[in-house]
């Protein structure tokens, strides 16, 4: 492994930080963690932790030895001092003999014992940090070393080739127990450099940053070239064959079968490569893939085990659907099995989660991965790669093998861990939410308001430079996306099947305003004008529905409509005609789709500053009815100007309104003549 230590840069993070000031030992730690934060083969999504004992002056302006540990939420990768909260040294040193501290006992004291009490809740290996009497410890779950280690001669492996300056640690839980384990063993060994945790991760330690650090290379890099002088077999492979279907046409399927409950909504997202094809296609994949994750804090991402389905050669979607249906309804009753057959063996009494998996490995197809955001599906997919390498490479020269089902139980239900992970859900958690017109005033606000409450968005816009730039501010997927163009339409759709799973809600936004006297005006500016303001939103409400209907989770349409479609005005016919069409196309969606529990909305929106309404065009309607262009924008029962964020809040009324279809809400600031009627 390469040991990417810089002298000028980390003389860099001195500097810097002591212009903020911070010590010099802080300005290292945060250096070296980021270090190692930065390889996933050592660190991913939490999975490692590394701290520093200093001393830090207190509020009352006495000087504390503290144990600056890695907090909760803070990812290693871009760590700051804040993420690495200061716990008095003494008191928790003075439990080092203590033989029992409950979860709830050992929560508690390292936060009485915090310097600010406002800061993360420290590590759940706090105290087997502080135990370590070294200035610098770093804690990592290096592929190489799991992959050693999770094996059936994994402990002896590890005896014989890290040396004698290397412990090994029998699995033991986090927390409490293990740190006195740890203890344990460096009181019968004080000249140890490193711990190798058994199925679990490894800890190097001194009193220079740096050369923990090192420590961290060397010992990795010794597991590496172990395992490349390993004679090799190859997985046995399944046979290669074609189905009748896509990934992007069975992600909705999968999708729509995962939710068990009416609100309960998941994000898939799809991916496949060589390794993962070479993990997911392995005969033997039902036995290997279910024995356990890399190291057990995986599981609270991924559960115990995935799901598996084997689809049959030239299988049709229907075939699939039938097939996923039975997996699925398995799945959860071997999910209920495990919970019943280790809840009893556990202290305490544990509520079962949800029974839905979180990894799906379609043979011949690849992974979709689950979770209630696409955050958390993505989490779950990148584990999953990285238990896929592990697991293949261990296949390969003897069998995987893992701590006991009862173990990874106690990591997956033990609260500590939950926590990281629960967070309070917010309205629209788990929806996925399509606005076309995205970068507009209208979609833009929209998304602001949508994105608050939770939702998975993305935007599609016809301008494709915009796209690229936008795509570099936000972290939401932007498409390119014509949508007068039935076949861009369809690509992008495929791309939101493959990354999300499906589509919950429609935003259907884009259009643009054309004038002219309807007698006069060129038949090609007309049926431009249908292109862009009617078939646009039918292209892509049709397929929006012929997603929601694989899904079968209900759904809804919203349709940005103007109130042209009620109240012509003078010379603005190209653009108020197919506004009329739109209303009507929003309640024959109500009237179809009702019944599949799909709603369809539209909001009526006047006169709102946007790309549409300019302020060339806001002087050329105000001349048009003969008033000021102030007189124009306020020109309601309200007498005040109606904006992008007034549409925004319309559109997401209706959305949460699961009982409202075929309506149109009417958003200008009180207009009687263009009220319906």
């Amino acid at each position: 492994m390469k040991n990417n230590w810089s002298n000028s840069e980390a003389n860099k993070y001195i500097k810097n930080y002591q212009k903020l000031g911070h010590s010099k030992d802080m300005a290292l730690r945060v250096y070296t963690t980021r270090l190692l934060g930065r390889n996933s083969e050592l660190v991913l999504h939490g999975g490692g932790n590394t701290s520093v004992k200093s001393k830090i002056k207190d509020i009352d302006g006495k000087n504390y030895d503290v144990l600056c540990v890695k907090g909760s939420g803070w990812d290693m990768a871009e760590i700051e001092p804040a993420g690495l909260p200061a716990v008095k040294l003494n008191p928790l040193l003075a439990l080092k003999n203590k033989k029992y501290l409950s979860d709830d006992q050992m929560v508690a004291y390292q936060k009485r014992n915090l310097l600010d009490i406002n800061s993360p809740n420290p590590s759940v290996e706090t105290f087997l940090h502080a135990f370590l009497p070294y200035k610098f410890v770093d804690h990592t779950h290096s592929d190489a070393i799991v992959n050693i280690t999770n094996r059936s001669n994994g402990k002896d492996l590890c005896k014989k080739i890290f040396g004698p300056k290397a412990s090994i640690v029998p699995y033991v839980m986090p927390g409490f127990a293990l740190a006195q384990k740890v203890n344990e063993i460096y009181k019968k060994n004080p000249n140890i450099n490193c711990l190798i945790l058994l199925n679990h991760g490894i800890f190097t330690f001194d009193n220079d940053a740096k050369k923990s650090y090192d420590l961290m290379i060397k010992y990795v890099s010794i597991a590496e070239q172990t395992l490349r002088k390993l004679k090799r077999k190859k997985i046995k492979q399944i046979k290669k064959y074609s189905t009748k279907f896509e990934p992007y046409e069975i992600a909705p399927i999968l999708r729509g079968l995962l939710s068990e409950k009416k609100d309960q909504k998941f994000i898939l997202n799809y991916r496949s490569n060589k390794s993962l094809e070479y993990f997911i296609n392995g005969k033997d994949v039902k036995r290997y893939s279910c024995i356990g994750t890399a190291t057990p804090d995986h599981v609270i991402r991924v559960k115990p085990f995935p799901l598996v389905i084997t689809p049959k050669q030239n299988s049709s979607i229907e075939d699939f659907k039938k097939l996923a249906e039975k997996n699925i309804k398995d799945y959860r009753k071997k999910y209920v099995r495990y919970f019943n057959n280790n809840k009893r063996k556990v202290k305490g009494k544990k509520t079962m989660l949800d029974t839905s998996p979180r990894v799906i490995l379609v043979q011949n197809i690849g992974l979709f991965s689950v979770g209630d955001t696409l955050s958390a599906s993505k989490i779950a997919g990148d584990l999953t790669e990285t238990n896929a390498r592990v697991i293949s490479s261990v296949e390969e020269t003897t069998k995987y093998k893992f701590i006991p089902e009862k173990d990874l139980f106690d990591v997956e239900y033990w609260s500590l861990e939950q926590a990281k992970i629960k967070k309070p859900k917010k309205t629209l958690q788990g929806n996925i939410v399509v606005i076309t017109g995205g970068f507009g005033a209208i979609g833009s606000a929209t998304y602001k308001l949508f994105k608050s409450h939770g939702a998975e968005i993305i935007l599609l816009d016809y301008n494709a430079k915009k796209v690229k730039e936008m795509q570099t501010k936000i972290k939401d997927l932007c498409l390119h996306c014509d949508v007068r163009d039935k076949k861009s339409v369809k690509k992008a759709f495929k791309k939101i099947n493959e990354q999300y799973g499906g589509i919950d809600i429609l935003i259907s936004n884009a259009g643009t305003a054309v004038g002219g006297s309807i007698a006069e005006v060129d038949d090609k500016i007309l049926r431009d004008s249908f292109e862009d303001n009617f078939f646009s939103h039918q292209n892509c409400a049709s397929e929006t529905i012929k997603i929601m209907k694989k899904q079968n989770i209900q759904g809804c349409l919203l349709f940005n409509i103007s109130k042209q479609s009620v109240n012509p005005g003078k010379n603005f016919g190209p653009y108020g005609l197919p506004k009329t069409a739109l209303l009507s196309l929003c309640k024959q969606y109500a009237i179809d789709y009702g019944s599949l529990g799909i709603r369809s909305n539209g909001v009526n929106a006047d006169r709102i500053r946007s790309g549409l309404l300019n302020d060339g065009m806001i002087k050329s309607r105000a001349k048009a009815r003969e008033v000021s262009t102030d007189e124009y924008m306020r020109g309601n029962l309200l007498l005040n100007e109606v904006k992008a964020e007034d549409v925004a809040k319309a559109f997401f009324h209706l959305a949460i309104s699961k009982k409202t279809t075929g309506a149109i809400l009417t958003v200008d600031g009180g207009n009687i003549a263009a009220s319906l009627r």
